[in-house]
């Protein structure tokens, strides 16, 4: 979506925003996704995306890019900030999720080892715990393959190596506490 598409207080449910003209804020809330930030050094377009494992599984960075395209970017112009997400660490999914996230949001000629990393234990329908084995899936990693796919140059990417899982006195996180609380994230268009 446009930033000059949304409305004077009105929320816009978006998973991305594309600043279209000047000195235009774009805001997005984020708990253990990505808030990854796009700005065009030439022409001082921006945009801000919200991006976890289903954004990435549907290429949400290569239809942002597309974009971008038609503003007649350069991949040499384009800057990327990856900000502070979930860690791999700390991002556990069962293999079979594993699995659809890399046959979706990786080349096909990528092959995918699976490592068991953690036991858990979890609850089943029944209340009794279960022993389930559970993989790390590293998001930064894989948004970070997808932008050196569009032939973004690695120099013009960086990644927060901050947790929100992890920093619980700093950041909110679904997953660690199950919380509806949220940080905002931003990015300015200047001229």
């Amino acid at each position: 979506m446009f930033g000059s598409n949304s409305q004077k207080g009105n929320k816009t449910y978006a998973d991305g925003l594309v600043g279209n003209k000047c000195c235009q804020n774009l805001w997005v809330y984020t708990a253990d996704c990505m808030p990854i930030f796009f700005a065009d050094k030439r022409t001082r377009n921006v945009a801000a995306l919200h991006c976890g494992r289903k954004g990435l599984e549907k290429k949400i960075i290569k239809n942002l890019v597309k974009i971008f395209d038609t503003f007649m970017t350069s991949r040499d112009d384009l800057l990327v900030a990856i900000g502070p997400a979930i860690s791999k660490e700390h991002y556990l999914v069962d293999k079979m999720t594993l699995k659809e996230f890399y046959r979706k949001s990786e080349n096909k000629n990528i092959t995918v080892k699976l490592t068991k990393t953690k036991k858990d234990l979890c609850f089943s329908d029944s209340n009794h715990f279960r022993e389930q084995n559970l993989n790390q899936l590293d998001l930064k990693k894989s948004a970070y393959r997808q932008l050196l796919n569009e032939n973004i140059p690695h120099t013009n990417i960086d990644i927060s190596n901050l947790c929100t899982y992890k920093l619980n006195n700093e950041f909110y996180s679904w997953r660690r506490s199950k919380t509806i609380s949220r940080q905002w994230n931003l990015i300015c268009s200047k001229r």
